[in-house]
């Protein structure tokens, strides 16, 4: 059983524009929106369409990638569709500022907003489940890392590259997102195909598709949550550790403006620190979580994400925050490279994609949670400079439920 380097390294090209798209998204529609609207909690409301969309539409379209047959694949006509249109939608973004008054701003804004997010969520779940199909599950975690490593390279070229761009030009990150996206498609269409068999679960105890959802019974067999508890508090682990890091990443931007005075584009450029050190620590957090086992390194990962935060609320000064930064990179490789495979390896055979939706409608629900709880606490607050208190906060109730998932079954 031999890892396809070769091959994972251009699915991985799917995942890069994702993290490319997001990383400039995360960093400047927050700036945008702030500029329209004073309130916090309705800036952090508007952050969470992109997630919103994703728990609507991401599980349906995985799900029905998993039964999809045509000529380029089950996986590829999705991103055929998708990524080019979210690239249009993309670029439109900060097209905004054309609008005259202090209504039709805002109502562009918003309806590119929604088409870059739907967009989107037609091919994210499809691509991700690309990696599974083609490795066997023994492999996944360092095949994930391979993905993640990837993606890793488009959030360093977002915040690198954007926030330098940013500053010669509002509009110049989106174009410039939008023609990596353009491109990554072009190279994964002529150089990938997709298996005709993909693989299924290696999972003993995963015997056959009962077809039964996380709460809804089927054909006579209990939904998920009955039958498998290790799974759904794994989902929930996934949700309060999302709720951490979304929160902190959509105000990070903001928190450093109000906090330090810094310029935007700056301070989305210190998010490369934390972006290249995920970067750095993708693969080996692969190679970790298959030597360890991939709940006790995500357990680890919980623990630095816990340590970097708390750094920053110990010594929080703006010389401090790139060491910190890089510490979180690691925390979060350990963690995110090991999730993903540990939910797929408990797909059924063929029910890798509603999985893959499982997975996404966790972490999205937190992802239309998190901004608008943080939003809410700086309102009644009056300051943002609670961020990595509310961080720490999530990432220990993400400790807590992964001690259960983890102890209940090997994961």
């Amino acid at each position: 059983m031999k890892l396809e380097w070769k091959k994972l390294f251009v699915i991985g090209l799917a995942f890069f524009t994702i993290s490319v798209a997001w990383g400039v998204y995360n960093s400047y529609v927050p700036v945008f929106l702030n500029r329209l609207i004073p309130s916090a909690t309705m800036v952090g409301a508007i952050m969470t369409i992109d997630n919103v969309f994703g728990l609507l539409f991401q599980p349906y379209f995985g799900k029905k990638s998993d039964t999809t047959k045509t000529r380029f694949g089950r996986r590829m006509p999705y991103m055929i569709v998708g990524v080019p249109l979210a690239a249009l939608f993309f670029i439109l973004i900060p097209g905004h500022v054309i609008g005259k008054g202090d209504i039709l701003p805002l109502v562009l804004l918003m309806g590119s907003v929604i088409g870059m997010n739907f967009f989107m969520s037609v091919y994210r779940a499809p691509v991700v489940a690309m990696m599974p199909d083609a490795t066997p599950q023994p492999l996944r975690a360092k095949a994930n890392g391979i993905i993640n490593f990837m993606g890793g390279l488009g959030s360093v070229a977002a915040f690198l590259v954007g926030g330098a761009l940013f500053k010669q030009g509002e509009s110049l990150p989106f174009f410039f997102a939008a023609a990596l996206m353009l491109l990554a498609l072009f190279v994964l269409m002529a150089a990938y195909k997709e298996p005709e068999v993909p693989y299924g679960s290696d999972d003993e105890s995963v015997v056959s598709s009962s077809g039964a959802g996380l709460f809804l019974s089927k054909n006579g067999h209990p939904p998920l949550y009955k039958s498998n508890k290790p799974l759904i508090f794994l989902l929930f682990s996934i949700f309060f550790w999302f709720c951490g890091y979304n929160g902190v990443e959509t105000f990070f931007t903001l928190y450093c403006a109000e906090t330090f005075g810094m310029n935007e584009g700056s301070a989305a450029q210190l998010l490369t620190f934390m972006a290249l050190s995920f970067l750095i620590f993708a693969i080996p957090a692969g190679l970790i979580g298959t030597k360890l086992g991939r709940g006790r390194t995500m357990r680890m990962g919980v623990l630095v994400m816990l340590l970097a935060f708390g750094f920053i609320l110990l010594f929080g000064q703006a010389n401090n925050l790139m060491y910190a930064l890089v510490i979180a990179g690691f925390g979060w490789a350990l963690i995110n490279i090991n999730s993903y495979p540990s939910v797929a390896s408990m797909a059924p055979p063929g029910e890798t994609g509603k999985y893959t939706g499982f997975y996404y409608a966790f972490s999205f629900s937190a992802s239309i949670a998190s901004p608008i709880l943080f939003g809410v606490i700086a309102d009644l607050l009056g300051s943002k400079e609670y961020l990595f208190l509310y961080g720490c906060f999530m990432f220990g109730l993400a400790f807590i439920t992964l001690i259960l998932a983890t102890t209940k079954k090997k994961v």
